[in-house]
């Protein structure tokens, strides 16, 4: 059974489909590839893909261990080649994790690991460089 429906709307850009739960997307492509860049391009989703299956999947290894993570962010970089073929050459997540007791050095191997071992980052292929860096926040010491 299909999971995604992707129709071309002219004018370089697409609408696609989650088919399960209805949801769309729009794509166009990017203003240095002849696009408007009104959406997201199709690129972009490749590492926004990288950057959500990265924090999902912490949050699922996470909550094995009974811990809900709140408040952790990534920004994300798509750098492309500046040769042809036009490819994504390097993806760079930076991830920011809030001050947590939860975050013993044994928790903060566990969420790099599993950074660097979600499903989109085995996906990818080699060539594909992904650069992934933490910054963990430490808790201020208040004093009174």
């Amino acid at each position: 059974m299909p999971t995604i429906k992707t129709t071309y709307l002219g004018d370089l850009r697409t609408e696609a489909i989650h088919l399960q739960s209805g949801t769309h997307i729009i794509t166009d492509a990017p203003t240095d590839n002849m696009g408007k860049g009104e959406a997201f391009s199709p690129t972009d989703l490749t590492a926004a893909s990288l950057g959500s299956c990265i924090i999902t999947t912490m949050g699922i290894v996470a909550r094995r261990d009974g811990i809900e993570l709140t408040n952790d962010e990534l920004t994300i970089t798509k750098v492309m080649s500046k040769d042809a073929p036009r490819r994504i050459v390097r993806i760079e997540v930076d991830i920011v994790m809030p001050p947590s007791e939860a975050h013993s050095e044994e928790f903060r191997a566990k969420m790099e690991h599993t950074a660097h071992t979600c499903p989109v980052a085995l996906s990818l292929h080699p060539d594909l460089e992904q650069v992934i860096r933490f910054e963990w926040k430490e808790r201020e010491n208040v004093s009174v």
